[in-house]
């Protein structure tokens, strides 16, 4: 039957060409009729072993010899890490060498393969899979983020009204062009990951097909080199950072200058390491994430101590080595943390003792008064009357990054209420659940920060746990500690911030510890203070922590700078 015309024929003498194949030359890997037999062995330049046709894959085909081309290896010299024929092992090249039958190195090289392909399978491919569905949804939400970016300048555009049209039109053109940047950069590290994909596809697909021939070809599979291991070490991470526009306001002529301008968003990585614990998606998440410069619980911190002789009320995070830090008094001052000295000092409108500091997006400082109900500013060393209430008395404040205040009150009735102001105006406010009942209790400390995903976080010390609700005022979760805690006594919640990650921190005052959780309130780690009780907090935009703290003995306060992302 012609091959050429017909879809299905016999298999032919490899010689002849036209005889049904019946024999086969195990060394030569050829097939033969029994006629051409005779005319194949008779090339003696090669050491022939014809079986049956049938019998082909059950007679072990050895590898030749690398030094003696016409002799089979059927031993394997562990030392040298080669296969060796009988000429070989007579020689003295091998003498005192650990030798193996090679069918049983065949055997435990096939075992390695294995679990080869299985991480391959089973961890590194989930988990380039996992890395790239996560850039995919960041990307998306990149999206959402610059429109919501574009949105906050045109509506501060509308309020500067049409003389500043041009200037709001380039900064949405700067905005526009860092989202192009930063998804071209996503685009380009996605691509690289999917060339990952492919490769390491690519080495299962070929041990796949080697496995499923079932061959025994043995130096086929000593020829194989699955390249594992240069896919083992992952891409480091890429961490995003979206601008923040600034809003200022009209003062003089110069208001150009003074309308606000982007921040900028420079690209960090980092490295990742696989997750085998995790499902894929999971594990490409977590691989975004920055790391932690300790795992739970720990002490050994990079950590600097600043120690005073006054009580410290509050702490606040202004930039470049500079907090400002609130005495038991109407005294804030500004501390250079390089330095070791005081370099401003302000004294409080009302004489009172504030009852919180913060520092706005602008770099303004403000304070609460909740004895004369005020909310204060400074501005060129100068105090000012920013807002006053009548029937609420403000407690602990913090500006958010569209430069909102969000203010947790106290009202005479004993009721707990948080407030956002955008200047002197009253944006929102939210005090109950979905079912009526309370969200904040009333008395003692309740710090509030606002988060990344734009949640607001309340550390509520009476309560003893953290409350998180959306920027609509629904509740999210509330946080109320992990068993078991460093020093082993209920959750004590007082001081709250909230890092570039999404991780939110607190201080718990009994337990001598940091709580960091992530944003949807998981425990992640604790920082252990050691004998220090912390209380207030904040933090830069490196890495660093920075917490009040006392000895528990009204002996000594400091402030702990910890380093606690890299």
């Amino acid at each position: 039957m012609d091959p050429n015309t017909s879809s299905q024929d016999v298999i032919r003498c490899a010689q002849c060409e036209t005889a049904v194949v019946q024999m086969h030359c195990v060394a030569c890997i050829v097939n033969l009729c029994k006629a051409c037999v005779g005319e194949h062995i008779s090339d003696e330049s090669k050491d022939h072993k014809v079986v049956k046709f049938q019998s082909r894959k059950t007679t072990p085909l050895y590898p030749r010899c690398t030094f003696h081309e016409t002799e089979r290896c059927e031993m394997y010299c562990r030392h040298c890490d080669i296969p060796v024929c009988l000429t070989c092992l007579h020689s003295d090249q091998h003498r005192s060498h650990k030798l193996s039958r090679i069918q049983q190195v065949l055997n435990e090289k096939k075992n390695f393969m294995k679990k080869e392909l299985s991480e391959l399978n089973e961890t590194i491919y989930p988990t380039y899979q996992g890395i790239a569905a996560h850039v995919k949804i960041k990307m998306s939400q990149l999206e959402k983020e610059y429109e919501d970016i574009s949105t906050v300048i045109t509506n501060h555009g509308i309020y500067w009204h049409r003389n500043i049209d041009k200037i709001v039109n380039k900064l949405k053109t700067e905005v526009n062009e860092m989202k192009i940047s930063q998804l071209q950069t996503l685009q380009q590290y996605f691509d690289n990951i999917y060339k990952k994909i492919v490769g390491i596809k690519s080495e299962i697909d070929s041990l796949d097909t080697c496995f499923a021939e079932n061959t025994n070809d043995i130096a086929r599979f000593f020829n194989l080199r699955p390249k594992v291991n240069q896919y083992k070490e992952l891409p480091q991470n890429l961490v995003l950072f979206i601008p923040k526009f600034n809003p200022k306001t009209i003062q003089d002529e110069k208001f150009i200058h003074q309308f606000g301008g982007l921040s900028s968003i420079p690209f960090t990585t980092e490295d990742a390491r696989i997750q085998t614990t995790q499902t894929s998606t999971q594990c490409g998440s977590s691989l975004l994430k920055k790391k932690f410069g300790s795992h739970l619980p720990r002490k050994q911190f990079n950590t600097d101590m600043f120690h005073f002789e006054n009580y410290l009320q509050n702490i606040a995070y202004l930039s470049n080595e500079k907090i400002w830090i609130c005495v038991f008094s109407n005294i804030i001052e500004l501390y250079d943390t390089k330095r070791h000295l005081y370099t401003k000092t302000i004294r409080t409108k009302s004489g009172s003792v504030p009852a919180d500091i913060a520092v706005t997006c602008s770099g303004y400082l403000i304070y609460t008064d909740d004895v004369y109900k005020t909310v204060d500013i400074v501005k060129n060393e100068k105090v000012v009357e920013m807002i006053r209430f009548k029937n609420w008395k403000p407690r602990n404040v913090c500006s958010t990054s569209f430069g909102d205040l969000l203010l947790t009150m106290e009202s005479d009735e004993k009721q707990s209420k948080v407030f956002r102001y955008s200047g002197i105006t009253e944006k929102q406010s939210f005090q109950f659940d979905d079912k009526g009942n309370p969200l904040y209790t009333y008395g003692e400390f309740k710090d509030i920060c606002e988060n990344r995903n734009f949640d607001i976080c309340v550390a509520d010390s009476k309560a003893k746990a953290i409350v998180v609700v959306n920027k609509a005022g629904k509740l999210r979760f509330s946080y109320i500690g992990h068993t078991p805690a460093p020093k082993n006594k209920p959750f004590s919640p007082r001081g709250i911030t909230t890092d570039i990650q999404g991780h939110i921190l607190t201080t718990d005052y009994d337990n001598k510890s940091v709580h960091i959780m992530d944003q949807d309130g998981q425990f992640l780690h604790y920082i252990n203070c050691g004998k220090n009780y912390p209380y207030g907090i904040c933090k830069d935009t490196v890495g660093n922590l920075f917490a009040l703290c006392n000895d528990g003995f009204c002996k000594g306060y400091c402030v702990m700078k910890i380093k606690y992302m890299w």
